[in-house]
């Protein structure tokens, strides 16, 4: 399962991050590496983007982004 697909409310596991280069780097830099929970807080009426609640503090992640993380529902 991957990040998008968590309802609003919904806690998981990241597993691993399916990004590789920058863009991986970047979202690892953010604060999601694997072995970390997140919390969904919202999600746009759109979709995109998707606010995370991840090591403290909120983070908004593109849904492009969010589908490339994969999860475990904790």
């Amino acid at each position: 399962m991957t990040l998008r697909e968590l309802k609003p409310g919904q806690s998981g596991k990241v597993i691993s991050l399916g990004e590789s280069g920058p863009m991986k780097r970047r979202i690892m830099d953010m604060g999601v590496t694997p072995g970390v929970e997140v919390k969904v807080i919202k999600v746009a009426p759109l979709g995109d983007p998707v606010e995370v609640h991840v090591r403290g503090y909120e983070l908004s992640l593109r849904k492009e982004e969010a589908s490339r993380i994969q999860v475990e529902n904790v």
